[in-house]
């Protein structure tokens, strides 16, 4: 006879706080882990940008060359680069050995909320408040972008790439996924300014985080939506959304100095996790661990699950 199969495990969510970086850049206005997600950066209210290791609490190098503070930053998929957006209206693509800007991007009217490399790393996309996406070709020496998507009535607030499909959240309500291989827009109109979007990781699914305190779960072809999300407060700043390495949970930065993640199915709250005072400015899941890294103020958090032994710890 054949035996049933054992059923998995609950997935773990990150609980015990596991490293603080004290960034001593000011405020820091995000922290995202890089593709392999051993290391992340931090964007800086002073004007700079950072690159850690975030396990081991190290810090590794300092950027500076924006006029304004940095509000945004991606690594590209082999760690060679870093592209950034900030204040002053420009995007940078840096050389993350040598520390030097090798172009910067002027085109946007207004501040760049958000960056993201395409897979290959060879075009950027940025989001700004001026209501364009603009793409930058890496590999030329033209200034000007390769495309402007301005269907957006209001700022971008975020972006996000997959290996065909641009995903933006608008200040106008809509979330709007441009497929670039069909030439085809899909927007789907939420109501309230958008904050933060992102894929599900098997792509059928959009999570978009909006100012009325409620994260929404849409199917990513047609519309549906499929789950929402309540419990945290996002009624004035710009928060980040994100789901863990597994699709099984959603999470979202809140006002009140928590983290909130729900059950992505049930819709039920599986974590308040308290961080910090005031409110959570940026949140990154890692890609493969459950891992989270937190900004409030001026330090990161990294946050492991409840079963993780730091190494040196006895058993």
């Amino acid at each position: 006879m054949a035996f049933p199969r054992p059923r998995p495990a609950r997935p773990e969510l990150p609980r015990q706080r596991v490293q603080s970086l004290q960034c001593g850049q000011g405020a820091v206005r995000a922290a995202r882990f890089n593709a392999d997600g051993n290391y992340c950066l931090t964007c800086g209210s002073d004007k700079t940008l950072k690159l850690w290791n975030p396990h081991k609490g190290t810090a590794l190098r300092t950027y500076q060359g924006h006029g304004y503070e940095v509000l945004d930053a991606a690594g590209s998929f082999d760690n060679s680069q870093i592209c950034s957006g900030g204040a002053d209206k420009a995007v940078a693509l840096w050389d993350v050995s040598t520390g030097q800007v090798v172009r910067k991007y002027r085109g946007h009217a207004g501040k760049v909320n958000c960056v993201e490399f395409n897979e290959e790393a060879t075009v950027i996309v940025s989001g700004s408040i001026d209501s364009t996406v603009r793409c930058w070709d890496c590999r030329s020496r033209r200034p000007d972008p390769i495309q402007v998507l301005d269907e957006a009535k209001d700022g971008i607030s975020s972006v996000k790439l997959s290996a065909h499909e641009i995903l933006t959240g608008s200040v106008d309500g809509r979330v709007r996924r441009y497929d670039l291989r069909t030439g085809q827009l899909c927007s789907d109109y939420i109501g309230s300014p958008i904050t933060s979007v992102c894929f599900s990781k098997d792509g059928q699914c959009v999570l978009a985080a909006s100012l009325d305190s409620t994260l929404r779960l849409l199917d990513k072809d047609t519309g549906e939506l499929l789950g929402e999300y309540k419990g945290h407060r996002s009624t004035t700043y710009r928060l980040d959304c994100v789901l863990n390495e597994l699709d099984t949970h959603v999470g979202c930065a809140s006002e009140d100095g928590h983290v909130y993640f729900w059950d992505l199915l049930e819709g039920s709250l599986a974590l308040s996790l308290p961080v910090g005072q005031g409110v959570v400015q940026s949140l990154a899941f890692h890609p493969s661990l459950p891992c989270l890294l937190v900004a409030t103020q001026g330090q990161v958090t990294l946050w492991r699950e409840d079963t993780f032994q730091p190494e040196g710890d006895p058993d």
